[in-house]
């Protein structure tokens, strides 16, 4: 027997890795890369890689690295995730939970940089949201709030009205920071206590309200 659950909001939040886009082979390959060279184990690295842009990955397994060379390897492997689309492809349900989306209020928020989303976004045949915060919008990384807040912002919408959607320990936490519920996707996300939980974007429906409003129904 099917039980389904229904949110309503104003306007949804997207982040974009592990979410609505599959990179994980992508961010795997790459972060192994660079865990090869600074002689850390790759399954550490991994553990904390998730929602935070690379950079601060880095500071956290390294604090006592100078940030310049942080700054220095983040862009360089941003050329290198850009440039590697092998193996991207939509999470199931994404296609129709974008389509769905197309008229309603929602944002792109990811700690990826506008060329690396377009590259991931296109590559999985996802539309590109009009409002979109990357990395260059925002000062502070996930699970920092900024990103989540300036997306509400952008659309008009208070936080506690919009509804995150997010699969990783950071996002989590920075969608919660931002007094916003979060949908988890994924079987990473079930481990962080998101508002609900669901294994992708199949088990989710979208419909817009008379009222302007977003039901999102949840079946489990």
């Amino acid at each position: 027997m099917t039980a389904t659950t229904t949110l309503i909001a104003r306007a949804l939040l997207l982040d974009m890795d592990s979410t609505i886009v599959n990179s994980e082979a992508v961010v795997e390959r790459c972060w192994r890369r660079w865990a090869a060279e600074q002689g850390l184990p790759a399954e550490d690295v991994l553990k904390v890689v998730h929602g935070r842009q690379g950079w601060a990955t880095m500071a956290a397994l390294l604090p006592d690295r100078p940030m310049e060379q942080n700054l220095a390897d983040n862009r360089r492997m941003l050329e290198q995730e850009t440039a590697d689309v092998e193996g991207v492809v939509p999470v199931p349900g994404a296609p129709a939970f974008m389509a769905a989306l197309a008229r309603l209020p929602h944002a792109l928020v990811t700690s990826a940089d506008i060329a690396l989303a377009e590259a991931r976004m296109g590559a999985a045949g996802l539309p590109m949201p009009d409002v979109r915060i990357t990395a260059e919008s925002v000062s502070a990384s996930k699970p920092d709030p900024e990103g989540f807040l300036k997306g509400a912002a952008e659309l008009g919408f208070a936080p506690e009205d919009c509804l995150v959607f997010e699969d990783s320990e950071a996002g989590i936490e920075a969608g919660r920071a931002a007094g916003m519920r979060v949908v988890g996707v994924g079987d990473r996300a079930a481990r962080f206590a998101p508002t609900a939980h669901v294994r992708d974007l199949t088990q989710i429906r979208i419909e817009g309200l008379v009222d302007g409003g977003i039901a999102v129904r949840i079946t489990a």
